[in-house]
């Protein structure tokens, strides 16, 4: 029993050191395999796809979406309290700067005044006749200087009341249309009652955002084209304000343009925007794929003379598929796209497509 299990773990042992030197049989048969013909250590060429750079003309083009929205808008809502007695309000019809659209009673106001104006009419009696006895020292300046003082007081109360009844009329802040009313005649409003909006459209302002890579090249007074989504009419606005913060969250800027409107432009409508920029008659344009990040820029592998290249690069413009090669490429040079992952610098590579 003894001698079965000497003879089962030298039969292992051999079994063992058969696999072994198959292994490295093997190995070195795929290491032979790996080296060129009559070149010992030498790498087989990596397949790679290849685009040859050339100048090209770019229309340097922003495409992006926004709304509409009105060039004057406001909310009527009353400053007071209190029961309306005139709604001078045509729903969607035009008005006209200081026209008086809503009336509020203002009948206790009214009547506060009409006291106010009567205290004040005897109180400039008081000082006539003041003045007079004081010029014959029939009065002392201190009684004088009283009445005078309550005058003033009076004056003031008067014009505290003139404001609160001005406060119970809403007018037009400017011209414009209109919108749907929310109360009627009668009805009894607050400080936070909705009654109306007002827009102004004879012009109308479109907002938009682009991507913050294009901060250093928005300029005001551009002009852009908008496309309503169901009119194919192209209209133009130009580009008054630009916010000086890019938007951390989105990493866009945004922007908002004037247009005049004829009738066609609605606040609140979707509309799809084209910002031309400065066109490129010698953009050098390369696919993205090319691009491999790096840790202080990007860099591209270029093909010459049978091997692989590193060129660092400095980007600009991205589209969809290309980007714009501002400086370590030339017309002529052939970029490798595909196969980055057997690449080093100066490994050979074989061009298949």
């Amino acid at each position: 029993m003894k001698s079965l299990k000497i003879l089962a773990a030298i039969a292992a042992v051999v079994v063992l050191f058969a696999a072994i030197k198959f292994f490295f049989i093997t190995s070195g048969s795929a290491g032979k395999g790996a080296k060129g013909p009559g070149k010992p250590g030498a790498m087989m060429p990596t397949a790679v796809n290849v685009f040859v750079a050339a100048s090209q003309e770019m229309t340097n083009d922003v495409y992006t979406t926004g709304s509409i929205i009105a060039n004057e808008e406001v909310v009527l809502m009353p400053e007071i309290s209190g029961k309306v007695v005139k709604l001078n309000i045509n729903e969607g019809g035009a008005v006209k700067r200081g026209q008086l659209l809503v009336k509020i009673n203002d009948s206790d106001f009214q009547a506060q005044l009409k006291k106010l104006e009567l205290q004040a009419a005897i109180t400039k009696e008081k000082i006539d006749r003041l003045k007079q006895l004081l010029a014959v020292s029939g009065a002392s300046q201190e009684e004088y200087d009283v009445m005078v003082n309550l005058a003033r007081t009076v004056d003031t109360d008067i014009e505290f009341v003139r404001s609160q009844i001005a406060k119970t009329e809403i007018r037009a802040p400017f011209d414009g249309v209109v919108g749907l009313k929310y109360i009627s005649t009668g009805s009894f409003v607050t400080n936070t009652t909705r009654i109306a909006t007002v827009q102004q459209l004879d012009k109308v302002k479109i907002d938009f955002s682009v991507p913050e890579r294009y901060f250093n090249v928005m300029r005001k007074n551009s002009v852009i084209d908008f496309t309503l989504s169901d009119n194919s009419t192209v209209f133009h606005a130009r580009v008054y304000a630009i916010e000086p913060k890019i938007d951390p969250t989105t990493r866009t800027i945004q922007l908002r343009a004037l247009a005049v409107n004829h009738g066609m432009l609605y606040p609140g409508a979707f509309v799809k925007v084209v910002l031309p920029l400065r066109d490129i008659s010698d953009a050098i344009m390369i696919p993205t794929q090319a691009i491999i990040p790096i840790l202080k820029g990007k860099k591209v592998f270029l093909y010459k003379g049978g091997k692989a290249r590193e060129a660092e690069v400095e980007t600009g413009i991205r589209t969809d598929e290309s980007i714009q090669i501002i400086s370590g490429i030339s017309p002529g040079d052939s970029v490798i796209t595909t196969g980055f992952v057997q690449l080093i610098n100066d490994s050979p590579v074989r061009v298949i497509r």
